[in-house]
């Protein structure tokens, strides 16, 4: 057991602690499994993000990623979602229910890269799309703008091929700026009331400066495309 338990903190990268052991002592290779699996998955979506990027570099001769970040959700961040949402605790359970548990966050220069992006992914025949949330066309109460995409991508064992779910997040460098200290900023705790309503206001002004930025970014990007092309 102390060995498989080591097996899945080297594949995580989590310190395995007793908050969890119930669900791994009686399932550690079937979790140690899912997670090898999950991180296959990432490794799959992450290439073709980067064959995209290549290949626009070409065509377009400018990148339309600047930044590709990956993350494989924490066992004891498994464990807490699934008590939050009265779900079973089990290896099952978690990929039945849990569709963030692997992801991969794209950080595009300009809001337009954002969508052909998505775009030619789910045009990729092996992709499948579970749902699509546009948080730019429709921020979040708060400012924050992000494009979320659920998708299914297939990963190829020894001896089977296996259906995984992933999250997409796409933002620009903008977007990423301002969700990044928004979320250190509200992990703050013991603010007054009046404080915080008065952080909230002022971080939901600064996504609109950085909405602002994007488009206006936006606009000079396409006028030097198109003094380009004219050339």
């Amino acid at each position: 057991m102390a060995d498989t338990l080591t097996e899945i903190e080297r594949i995580t990268g989590y310190r395995i602690d007793g908050s969890i052991l119930g669900l791994l002592k009686s399932n550690a290779e079937s979790m140690r499994l899912l997670m090898t699996q999950y991180r296959c998955a990432i490794m799959e979506i992450e290439t073709k993000f980067k064959v995209l990027n290549e290949q626009f570099s070409l065509t377009n001769e400018r990148n339309p990623i600047e930044t590709i970040k990956t993350r494989l959700k924490s066992p004891e961040s498994i464990i807490e979602k699934l008590n939050r949402r009265g779900l079973e605790l089990s290896v099952d359970s978690i990929e039945k229910n849990l569709n963030d548990v692997a992801g991969i966050r794209v950080i595009c220069p300009f809001v337009d890269d954002i969508y052909i992006l998505c775009d030619c992914l789910l045009s990729q025949d092996d992709i499948k799309l579970i749902r699509k949330k546009d948080y730019i066309e429709n921020p979040k109460p708060n400012g924050y703008r992000s494009l979320h995409l659920i998708i299914e991508v297939p990963i190829f064992l020894a001896e089977e091929k296996k259906h995984m779910r992933v999250e997409v997040q796409l933002r620009t460098i903008a977007m990423d700026f301002w969700a990044s200290l928004e979320h250190r900023l509200r992990y703050k705790k013991n603010l007054p009331q009046d404080l915080a309503e008065q952080l909230a206001f002022e971080l939901n002004q600064c996504a609109q400066i950085s909405s602002t930025l994007d488009y206006r970014m936006g606009i000079i990007k396409d006028r030097i495309e198109k003094e380009k092309a004219s050339d």
